[in-house]
């Protein structure tokens, strides 16, 4: 089986596709798949290097651009195949080409472009549901990170139940896992809150996300505690433009208070930022999977988030659990911040619990997925 796996709608900012497509290639590599993978040219050393067995073909640097990709993807994208003598195309973010000329799979990793329309741009929501629709309309299979995607895809799309696979995404626990004091220290002095305790967030910035309920809730649960734990809101700064003027509102109602935009944080710190957090808030309003979720477990932080769509499936009884209004998010972290005995035991659950969750076994269900795509071309 010689797979073709397109990677040139990796962002720069190697964001949530980036980690996925980093993560799974090696693993399928350890699967014994035969992998081509086309990339831009400024990932091509990291993806040769992640994958040492693979063939790598460089695009032009005229692709840095969502149109002129687009384009590339639907003319040049199946030469590639051709010539590659490609069994199969593996397209990881949403969109494919119309004539492909081999079998794809087509990777779908949220639906809330349906679901929750209005947490989108309009010109974001409106091309990744014309995406999915095609994928679905076109692809010989489709993977989703989770139960609640693929039912989701289901109910607003349609589409062959046989043909959805779910592949759970996994966790490095190589890099994600406890840390110790020392580095734990060392990401806090590095945000400027050295010998101070905190709550942490960590995503994009989005109104998904539900980041003001979150800032606004933390000032009414620790308002009135004599060393109030600190706020950090770690993440690329996304189109939510409530958030500034939110935090904004809430140092000046509360100047004791102290809230950190650090923005990115370097990978390396994201284990002792995770680790040293007293817990770490994601109220989001729905996920397709929800990785930071997932890699604050293998860290053994006590997580906070809610019940919406995948959530469930990646907490399970390991996290505890708010929901999405302000009043819930307040009074549910209070109730943590009140109880170190139930912290402790939340972050011993969450390290057993997300250690169920390998790359590994995502390769095999992408595997899956490709076998029954040559079987269905068959």
């Amino acid at each position: 089986m010689r797979i073709l796996l397109d990677a040139t709608a990796v962002p720069a900012d190697r964001g949530g596709v980036g980690r996925y497509v980093d993560a799974l290639l090696p693993a399928l590599a350890r699967q014994g798949v035969d992998l081509v993978v086309v990339c831009q040219p400024r990932d091509a050393a990291l993806l040769a290097a992640l994958v040492p067995s693979a063939e790598v073909v460089v695009a032009s640097s005229r692709i840095a651009r969502r149109p002129a990709r687009l384009a590339w993807e639907q003319v040049a994208l199946p030469r590639i195949a051709r010539r590659v003598r490609a069994d199969l195309l593996h397209s990881p973010h949403y969109t494919m080409p119309l004539r492909p000329g081999l079998p794809v799979v087509v990777t779908l990793h949220d639906a809330t472009f349906f679901s929750h329309p209005e947490l989108h741009s309009a010109v974001k929501a409106r091309f990744f549901r014309a995406a999915t629709r095609r994928a679905v309309a076109r692809a010989a299979a489709l993977v989703m990170p989770s139960q609640a995607t693929a039912r989701e895809v289901q109910r607003h799309v349609g589409g062959d139940p046989a043909r959805f696979h779910v592949a759970y995404h996994g966790v490095d626990t190589s890099l994600f896992h406890r840390v110790d004091v020392q580095d734990r220290a060392r990401v806090a002095r590095s945000l400027g809150l050295e010998g101070r305790s905190y709550i942490g967030f960590l995503g994009t910035l989005e109104p998904r996300k539900n980041v003001p309920a979150l800032v606004r809730a933390w000032a009414r649960a620790v308002g009135d505690l004599p060393e109030a734990p600190a706020l950090v809101l770690a993440g690329g700064a996304g189109w939510d433009e409530q958030v500034a003027p939110t935090v904004a509102a809430v140092r000046a109602a509360h100047p004791h208070l102290q809230v950190e935009l650090p923005g990115y944080l370097p990978l390396e710190d994201l284990p002792g930022f995770l680790s040293g957090a007293t817990v770490l808030a994601y109220p989001s309003l729905g996920e397709g999977f929800g990785l930071p979720v997932l890699e604050a477990m293998a860290c053994g932080a006590v997580v906070l988030t809610t019940r919406e769509l995948s959530l469930p499936e990646v907490g399970g009884d390991a996290v505890a659990y708010c929901g999405t209004d302000e009043a819930s998010i307040a009074r549910e972290l209070r109730s943590l911040l009140d109880d170190e005995a139930r912290r402790g035991r939340l972050a011993s659950a969450a390290v057993e619990r997300a250690a169920h969750f390998d790359w590994d076994g995502a390769a095999r269900a992408h595997l899956a997925a490709y076998e029954a795509a040559l079987e269905t071309a068959r």
